[in-house]
C-alpha cells in the first residue's frame, strides 16, 4: 500500500519541473547518497532522511504526556539521521490548539525534560526541536474535531497577527500586533531556544512556514502594517530576521539553527519563491545552518496542484541559488525517489512527515532497497530479512 507523505501544507508541483511519476535513481554503485552523512552548520547527521515536525495534539496546558514519550520514542528507533520535535509555542498564545505542546515556562520544560531523557536513554538520533508561534491560526480545536475557533469561554484565547485580518471563516479576527508585543514575542523566542539547549536539543528550527504567525509577516496578504514590519520585503522580512538573530545568539554555537519557510503562498500577490530566496540569502548572511522548504498554508484561497516531488524544484532552486543546505519535503514515499532527491542534487536532505507516522520503519525499508546500513536498537536485530542480515549497523 502507498500512502501519500505529507507535512503541514506541503503541497506543489513546479510548473518548470513536471513530474508524472517519481524519477527512479539507478545506481552505478553500492553507495547510497540517501545514506551518507551531511553536516548541518557543526551538526553531523548519519544519514539524509529527516523527520519532520508534526503536532500531536496531546498536551496538557503544554507539557507533553506519555504519548510523547511513546510517539518520538517509535521514531528515535527508525534509523532517521534527525528527528526534528514537533511545533513548541514559545509563549500560550502561540499554541495552535489547547493541547499543543509548549516550552515557555519551568512547567512545560519539566514536562518535556522527562520526554527527552527517556528517548535519549535509549537512541542516540539528534534531536531538534521546532519553536513556533501560530500567530492568526492560533486557538483552533484538533484537526480530528474540526469546527471554529476556540473562544476564551471554552479555554481558548485571542489571536494575534501582523494584521487584524483572518485567516478565514472558521477562524477569529486577530488583534494587530504593537510594537512592544512584536519584542516581546521575539524574546520569548530566544528564551525558548535556552531552555532547547538545557534540554539538550542538538538543533532549534525556527517555524516560519504554513501560514504561523512568521510567515504572516513574511506575506503581503496577512501584513498590511505600515510601520517597519510591513509593507517593503525588507520590512516584511524583519520579524523572521529578528527571531533567528536573537535564538542564535543565546543557542551554542556547537548546535544547529534552521528554518522553515513556504516557498510560495500559491495565491497570486502573495509571498513566492523570489522573495524566498532574498530571505534564505539574508538568513545565510545571519549564520543559518539550513532551510527547510515547505509551501502554503498562508491563504484559504491558494491552489495547489499536488503530485509526487511537488515541491523538490523550489528546494532544488534555492539550493543552487542561495547555496545552502536544503531540506525537500512532500510526496517523498519511496526509497529510490528519496534516493533521486539526493543523489541528482536536487535537496541535500528529505524529510517524512505523515508517512513516516504510517510506517515508523520506513528508513529500514529504504535501506534494504538502496543496500545500506540503518541504525537500530540491538533488541530488532533479529527482525531483518534473510535477504538484508547486513541490514542493522552495530554501533
Amino acid at each position: 500500500m502507498r500512502v501519500p507523505d505529507s507535512s503541514g501544507f506541503d503541497c506543489i508541483q513546479s510548473p518548470n519541473r513536471q513530474l508524472e511519476t517519481p524519477p527512479v535513481y539507478h545506481k552505478e554503485s553500492t553507495m547510497s547518497q540517501l545514506f551518507s552523512p551531511v553536516n548541518i552548520g557543526p551538526l553531523t547527521l548519519p544519514n539524509r532522511i529527516i523527520i519532520a515536525p508534526m503536532c500531536q495534539y496531546s498536551a496538557e496546558e503544554g507539557k507533553t504526556t506519555d504519548w510523547h514519550t511513546i510517539h518520538l520514542g517509535q521514531l528515535a528507533f527508525s534509523g532517521a539521521g534527525l528527528l526534528i520535535m514537533e511545533a513548541t509555542a514559545v509563549e500560550p498564545e502561540g499554541r495552535i490548539s489547547p493541547k499543543d505542546v509548549g516550552l515557555w515556562d519551568d512547567e512545560t520544560e519539566r514536562a518535556l525534560a522527562k520526554t527527552v531523557s527517556a528517548v535519549k536513554r535509549y537512541s542516540n538520533m539528534p534531536l531538534a526541536i521546532q519553536l513556533a508561534h501560530a500567530g492568526r491560526k492560533a486557538s483552533m480545536p484538533p484537526p480530528w474535531s474540526p469546527g471554529p475557533a476556540v473562544t476564551p469561554e471554552q479555554g481558548g484565547w485571542q489571536p494575534v497577527a501582523p494584521s487584524a485580518i483572518a485567516f478565514d471563516t472558521h477562524s477569529a479576527k486577530p488583534l494587530a500586533l504593537s510594537a512592544d508585543r512584536i519584542a516581546s514575542i521575539i524574546a520569548s523566542f530566544a528564551h525558548s531556544a535556552k531552555r532547547a539547549d538545557k534540554l539538550g536539543f542538538d538543533a532549534i528550527e525556527i517555524h516560519a512556514a504554513h501560514g504561523y504567525l512568521l510567515h504572516e509577516f513574511l506575506s503581503p496578504l496577512s501584513n498590511q502594517r505600515d510601520d517597519s514590519y510591513g509593507g517593503t520585503l525588507e520590512n516584511r522580512m524583519r520579524m523572521t530576521l529578528d527571531v533567528f538573530s536573537a535564538v542564535r545568539k543565546v543557542f551554542p554555537a556547537n548546535k544547529a539553527v534552521g528554518v522553515r519557510i513556504s516557498a510560495s503562498d500559491w495565491v497570486e500577490g502573495g509571498w513566492d519563491l523570489s522573495q524566498s530566496v532574498e530571505l534564505c540569502q539574508r538568513l545565510k548572511a545571519l549564520g543559518c545552518d539550513y532551510i527547510h522548504v515547505s509551501s502554503g498554508g498562508l491563504s484559504a484561497e491558494q491552489r495547489i496542484p499536488v503530485s509526487p516531488n511537488y515541491q523538490v524544484p523550489f528546494a532544488r532552486h534555492i539550493k543552487e541559488t542561495v547555496g545552502m543546505p536544503t531540506i525537500a519535503v512532500g510526496l517523498i514515499t519511496e526509497p529510490e525517489q528519496a534516493e533521486a532527491i539526493v543523489a541528482t542534487g536536487d535537496a541535500d536532505m528529505v524529510a517524512l512527515g505523515r508517512g513516516i507516522l504510517y510506517e515508523p520503519h520506513w528508513p529500514w525499508r529504504a535501506a534494504a532497497a538502496l543496500g545500506a546500513q540503518v541504525s537500530a536498537p540491538k533488541q530488532y536485530w533479529r527482525s531483518a530479512p534473510h535477504r538484508a542480515k547486513a541490514l542493522f549497523a552495530n554501533d
